[in-house]
């Protein structure tokens, strides 16, 4: 994959990302600015003007508040006795504090009025994060609380929370004072945000995917050596060391280093963050797709070129996991920004039954197809018996199997039936029957059948094509115009054709060895007894038909 088109798929995500982060903290905002009109009905839960309504409501509330240094609203998302002046310093600190150190988790914290209730014993308590300390770990909470003069509960910033913001605020202030970093880069802002931050925003993720560009062509070289040396592998080695997703992989890992080691604020954070997770979850199913494809491309190699139905069926097996893996990518980033795919998947599982019933005899084939595949009861060139059918199978595919016929014509079978019918395959025969059941007249003597025993015997047991165990040669029965010896014996031979061949000669030796034997092939004969009315004598004539 080229820069360009790898670039703009990298842009796509990043703006997504943000776009996200953005679009929440402005509804907050905008909420918190004006009261909500009112309803026809009202709401089960009663909706707060500033957003309090629910734990994700507060902090995004709060922040885009502090953001626009209004004090006076900041201050009204804190649970604290302070007022005034002292109140809204400590609303300052506590921004400073969450925009320096908190964990860049706002995506999952909860959106529902009652929290996510993850502690049984605190169904008041939502926590937010973990901020880590010298002194040990202060987890920022938000308590559910109904103030004095209002109905409906709201989440605030704890107590106890507020308890530990100034020791926490007095450490990120000496740590920026032995910052290595330029005075102009940290208090220079563009529309609110440092020059510091649009910087690592707008050249160091671009810088990081270039370095990875710049890597692979280092690489390349190095894995053409190995290839052609070390493994042995004549066929050239025409592909990239580190392909795209693998690259995005390796920015999404620097993005996470990064964000452990510069002082970024909580927005750029989250959007980096978001940013990241996304990445990582799409260029994981990215590489699961190119991994798919090339364990599909070593399994063609290794079966037979004319077995195009196996090359069907692995080609359906790989889109089936390539939809697999692209579905959960989705799941996981759905899952990632707190969106709840289960009406979705409800939805989904509804459409399925509706799209199995209506392809059932489809997906009959398909299945009866995939059967015969594996069990390799039909295989392509076999001449076979289907029912009251016989030919050669000339193609077997997901759907069907053509057979054509002595006729010439090609009949087109659902697997469906052929897997319900019993098959026999003339082809796959290891030797042929030879069979033949011969006739002699009756009026041959004791002597003259025991040489026909003897030389068909030995005519059978000299043949260089005749399994020699399987040889019998006996006089079966007397018929009714004929005395029957019957020979039995197996031919080994290449197809049918050959059999045939064979076949000709040991009939031809067999009419010899009855003709040298003094006695004849018996044909279907009569005799007739006709009685004469004048004197009663009875004639015999032989007649023959």
């Amino acid at each position: 994959m080229s820069v360009r088109p790898a670039a703009r798929l990298l842009a796509a995500l990043l703006l997504a990302a943000l776009t996200h982060v953005e679009v929440s903290a402005q509804a907050v905002s905008a909420a918190a600015q004006a009261a909500p009109a009112p309803a026809a009905a009202a709401p089960a839960t009663p909706i707060d003007a500033l957003g309090r309504s629910t734990p994700r409501g507060a902090v995004l509330g709060f922040l885009a508040a502090s953001r626009k240094e209004d004090a006076e609203l900041a201050r009204q998302y804190l649970n604290t006795r302070l007022t005034g002046v002292h109140a809204q310093e400590l609303a300052r600190q506590l921004f400073v504090v969450l925009d320096t150190r908190l964990p860049a988790r706002l995506t999952q914290v909860s959106d529902a009025p009652e929290g996510s209730r993850a502690n049984p014993l605190a169904p008041g308590q939502e926590v937010v994060g973990t901020i880590e300390d010298r002194g040990g770990t202060v987890q920022v909470v938000l308590e559910r609380s109904t103030p004095r003069g209002q109905s409906e509960a709201i989440w605030l910033f704890s107590s106890k929370t507020l308890d530990a913001i100034p020791d926490l605020y007095d450490a990120i202030v000496q740590r920026q004072a032995h910052s290595l970093l330029p005075h102009f880069l940290t208090h220079t802002r563009v529309s609110g945000i440092p020059l510091f931050e649009w910087l690592a925003l707008l050249v160091g993720l671009p810088a990081i995917y270039v370095i990875t560009g710049l890597l692979n062509r280092l690489l390349k070289p190095l894995v053409r050596l190995s290839w052609t040396r070390v493994l042995r592998n004549p066929n050239p080695f025409n592909r990239d060391p580190m392909p795209a997703p693998a690259r995005l992989l390796l920015l999404a890992i620097g993005t996470r280093w990064l964000l452990s080691v510069l002082p970024l604020s909580l927005l750029l954070r989250q959007f980096w963050s978001s940013a990241a997770t996304v990445l990582t979850i799409v260029s994981i199913a990215w590489l699961l797709v190119i991994v798919n494809g090339d364990v599909e491309t070593l399994l063609v190699r290794r079966l037979n070129p004319v077995s195009s139905a196996s090359v069907s069926l692995l080609r359906v097996a790989r889109r089936g996991v390539d939809l697999l893996v692209i579905f959960g990518g989705l799941l996981a980033l759905l899952r990632h920004f707190s969106v709840d795919p289960t009406p979705a998947l409800a939805g989904l599982g509804v459409g399925g039954i509706a799209v199995a019933l209506a392809a059932q005899k489809t997906l009959e084939n398909v299945i009866a197809g995939a059967s015969l595949i594996f069990d390799q009861a039909v295989r392509i060139g076999d001449y076979m018996k289907v029912g009251d059918l016989e030919g050669t199978v000339e193609h077997i595919g997901l759907r069907s199997t053509r057979i054509r016929t002595l006729n010439r014509t090609i009949v087109t079978i659902p697997n469906s039936q052929i897997a319900n019918m019993s098959l026999e395959t003339f082809s796959a025969r290891d030797k042929f029957w030879f069979h033949p059941v011969v006739g002699l007249r009756y009026e041959t003597t004791e002597d003259q059948m025991g040489l026909v025993l003897r030389g068909l015997r030995d005519l059978l047991e000299r043949h260089d094509r005749v399994d020699r165990p399987s040889v019998r040669v006996r006089f079966l029965r007397l018929g009714a115009f004929s005395l029957d010896v019957e020979l039995f014996a197996y031919v080994h031979a290449r197809d049918w054709a050959h059999f045939l061949e064979i076949q000709e000669g040991l009939l031809l030796g067999i009419t010899s060895v009855i003709h040298a034997a003094g006695t004849e092939i018996a044909f279907p004969t009569q005799t007739m007894h006709m009685a004469n009315p004048v004197n009663a004598a009875a004639t015999e004539l032989p007649t023959r038909t």
